[in-house]
């Protein structure tokens, strides 16, 4: 009589267990793609101003041939 009741409660338990394992999961795993994105951003931002240095001295010679 007592055997459903208990079995449903360990049940219970091992469920929120598996899912606390799983957010964790989830919330290491969303800071590396954070990291991730942080790097590629500074990655992108680096290009970006090798780019307009370059598009600059570009210019410059541009003008030095005129």
């Amino acid at each position: 009589m007592l055997f459903w009741p208990m079995l449903a409660v360990a049940l219970g338990f091992l469920g929120i267990a598996v899912l606390g394992v799983l957010g964790i999961k989830v919330f290491v795993e969303a800071r590396r793609l954070g990291r991730q994105v942080a790097r590629t951003t500074e990655r992108i931002h680096q290009a970006s101003e090798e780019l307009e240095r370059a598009a600059t001295r570009l210019a410059r010679t541009g003008e030095n041939l005129r």
